[in-house]
């Protein structure tokens, strides 16, 4: 074994002493500047702060080079552009008050100083109501005066040149633009009333222009798909507001690259966001796609330390779960209702203009055995005559007119009015048509072709239906004859002793066995006959991270997932255009009816213009 170099040598005897300022910045600079995306990160945050409306970025050899930020803020006096290189000064905070209720982009006043550090830095800067402009040199500290309009423009040139062992570990130039393009992507999105512009190797690559909504700077830089297939998140609990837009689960990605947080405009992340995230997706997506948003949360700074790290990108919140549940329903409440809706706000024109509906068809409701109010325990009994692969035809019943309900609601026997033509032409999932290999239903509407799953939708429905049904009852635990013990780590243990007031709630008792060992006497009657020592470790782990009534509420939607897909109806079962027309209507009035209970989506929509394109009509 080589002998360790004298420096690091362990019996070496070595005073303490001060470190000098110079090497002071360049250790805070490590923390600070991970590479150029880093220095423009910062001197964006303080461009902002300063209360500009147009920012110019311009770089050289991906930001190694060149970076240089130009804002028409309102800038420095000129007393106070020496002060702004020195570590620790700020305009930001001036106490603890004030650091514990950040409400600026910057606050710890020592990113000009240790980029200095490690680069050739300069500063113009032009204070509103100024008779002029003064440039500060970084390494010289000489100051003169130059011309510039109000505002403020800072210079960094050759990065890491005090520092050349970082400059190896840099990527390729055109690796280091993409992550400062993504940086200033990420302020653009926050704040859509400023405008941004990149220049590299004087070339404009990127410009968003300020906009006048949220979603119109959401489609200038992510895209308007991204708006087209995205739903509006607008949530209040208590004192958490979340909005922004979700994307719908058939925009979901395999990569987590268009996963945006904001909190109070400063983009972050944070597990407990991105697990509440994951949660409300949990019920629709489907296997490991990555969904897409852009979200934004407020609540008061006081309620939120930013002072996490030097990065400024981690968050910890007072009281994680408020903030976990605030987000999580508001993904839910955006996702739940079906976008079947969105067929008919938008028809579109074909070549050739299609023949109106013919008045003669008309349609009646069956009374369906699936419709009838039923217990949890009966869900493979609601369509007890379709859980066969083929069955014999259905006798003909008394039928009665139907008309959309508003709500999701059983189907009754008693008489509807006959729906009007334009009430049935303004069905989103349109009038069946027919059945194909006794799998899916083909319906029209005013787009055009609708092709449905039957299975898939059914399966959907009834799914929400118990869900519904269990949710309106409270968790009621069933005992253990004989409690289930495990080994505990101690986090499982403290744990269990911290919580032991919220456990009742979600039906579980687990009590200590011993220093080291941990019992479960009671889980949720819905639950029994699972494992109770996987429920109870599943729940501890949420518990000391997030929000554990998700755990248990996954378990309950596992069991009644399954109860669903047997009580759904069979591909090959022949269904009557009555029986399709019923099924139509429940999708629309069934929250999340879009996809299946596994992710999968239940319908299509084909465009009349998609249909005239396969056969070249127009052409």
């Amino acid at each position: 074994m080589s002998a360790l170099p004298s420096s690091i040598d362990p019996a070496a005897r070595r005073p303490i002493r001060e470190l000098p300022d110079e090497l002071i910045s360049q250790i805070a600079a490590g923390e600070v500047v991970e590479r150029p995306a880093s220095v423009v990160r910062e001197l964006l945050d303080n461009a902002l702060d300063a209360g500009a409306r147009q920012i110019t970025v311009r770089l050289s050899a991906g930001g190694v080079r060149l970076i240089s930020v130009e804002d028409d803020g309102q800038g420095l006096p000129r007393d106070e552009l020496p002060l702004a290189l020195r570590r620790h000064a700020t305009s930001k905070i001036a106490s603890l008050n004030d650091l514990e209720t950040v409400g600026t982009m910057g606050f710890r006043g020592e990113a000009l100083a240790a980029i200095n550090a490690i680069a050739e830095l300069s500063i113009l800067s032009r204070f509103a109501g100024a008779d002029s402009a003064f440039m500060l040199d970084g390494r010289t500290g000489e100051l003169r005066p130059v011309a510039r309009a109000t505002g403020t423009s800072v210079e960094v040139r050759e990065l890491f040149f005090a520092t050349p062992a970082r400059r190896k570990f840099l990527k390729t130039d055109a690796t280091e633009l993409a992550h400062c393009i993504e940086s200033v992507r990420r302020h653009a999105l926050a704040r859509p009333e400023v405008g941004f512009s990149i220049w590299h190797e004087g070339k404009l690559v990127e410009q968003w222009r300020a906009a006048t909504t949220r979603d119109q700077r959401l489609a200038d830089t992510l895209g308007d798909d991204f708006v087209t297939h995205s739903v509006a998140v607008e949530h209040v609990h208590g004192p958490v507001r979340v909005t922004g837009r979700a994307g719908i689960p058939d925009a979901a990605r395999s990569r987590a690259d268009q996963q945006f947080f904001y909190v109070n405009g400063r983009f972050v992340r944070d597990k407990v966001l991105a697990h509440a995230v994951r949660s409300a997706y949990e019920d629709v997506l489907h296997g490991q796609r990555q969904p897409v948003y852009a979200l934004y949360l407020e609540i008061d700074p006081a309620r939120v330390d930013v002072n996490v790290h030097p990065t400024k990108i981690e968050v910890r919140f007072r009281d994680g779960r408020e903030v976990h549940q605030a987000v999580r329903h508001a993904i839910e409440d955006a996702l739940a209702a079906p976008r079947a809706g969105d067929a008919t706000s938008a028809p579109a024109e074909p070549f050739f203009k299609p023949r109106p509906l013919p008045a003669s068809a008309s349609w009646t409701q069956p009374a369906m055995p699936f419709a009838a109010e039923r217990g949890i325990g009966d869900a493979a009994a609601m369509w007890p005559a379709y859980r066969q692969e083929k069955p014999a035809e259905s006798p003909v019943v008394a039928s009665t007119p139907w008309v959309a309900p508003a709500e999701p609601q059983p189907f009754s026997p008693a008489a509807r009015p006959e729906p009007s033509p334009a009430e049935s032409e303004a069905w989103p999932l349109g009038r069946a048509l027919a059945q194909l290999q006794g799998i899916y239903i083909l319906a029209e509407n005013t787009q055009g072709l609708v092709i449905v799953d039957m299975h898939a939708a059914h399966e959907r429905i009834v799914y929400e239906r118990l869900k519904t049904q269990l949710d309106g009852a409270s968790i009621t635990s069933q005992p253990l004859l004989i409690p289930a013990t495990f080994a505990a780590t101690p986090q499982e243990v403290a744990t269990a002793e911290a919580c032991a007031a919220v456990l009742p709630s979600l039906g579980l008792e687990i009590m200590p066995f011993s220093p080291r060992t941990l019992a479960v006497r009671a889980v949720p009657g819905t639950l029994a006959d699972g494992d109770p020592v996987e429920l109870a470790r599943s729940v501890l782990a949420e518990l000391a991270l997030h929000d554990a009534s998700t755990v248990v509420q996954r378990a309950q939607n596992e069991l009644l997932s399954t109860m669903a897909c047997h009580g759904a109806v069979r591909a090959n079962r022949k269904l009557t255009l009555d029986e399709m027309n019923a099924l139509l209507r429940q999708m629309e009035a069934t929250e999340r009816s879009d996809q299946c209970n596994h992710g999968r989506p239940t319908w299509r929509q084909l465009s009349v213009r998609e249909l005239d394109s396969l056969f070249m009509r127009g052409r």
